[in-house]
């Protein structure tokens, strides 16, 4: 399949964002950080109203919205003819579990160091 050109509607840099390295590049936009962050903390929204309250356009949280919905941070819900999108936490456990990991070969790391110096 074809990536679709910037500005097109289904555009996405990695096209299905599917690796931590690449949820950590999703989330490394400060816009997308913190529409993620608002969801997470006040629950469901519309891009409207999460536009609302940003400087930018209603067009441009839509596709940083798409491109969050892409990583699988977000789910889209319709109710009538509002559609929401809703916080999914799992792909941040993944990155979470894969920190944890390396903050763990750190620590021996230190550890043995410490160690040998002591």
């Amino acid at each position: 399949m074809a990536r679709q050109r910037p500005g097109s509607r289904a555009y996405h840099p990695f096209g299905r964002v599917t690796t931590n390295k690449q949820v950590m590049v999703v989330l490394g936009d400060p816009t997308r950080l913190d529409l993620l962050n608002r969801l997470a903390s006040d629950g469901p929204a519309s891009a409207s109203a999460l536009a609302s309250d940003l400087p930018i356009s209603r067009q441009a949280i839509a596709k940083h919205l798409g491109i969050l919905e892409d990583a699988g941070l977000l789910e889209r819900r319709r109710s009538g003819r509002q559609i929401e999108y809703v916080f999914e936490p799992e792909p941040l456990a993944d990155v979470v579990a894969w920190v944890d990991q390396i903050g763990s070969k750190w620590d021996e790391r230190l550890n043995r160091l410490k160690e040998a110096v002591d």
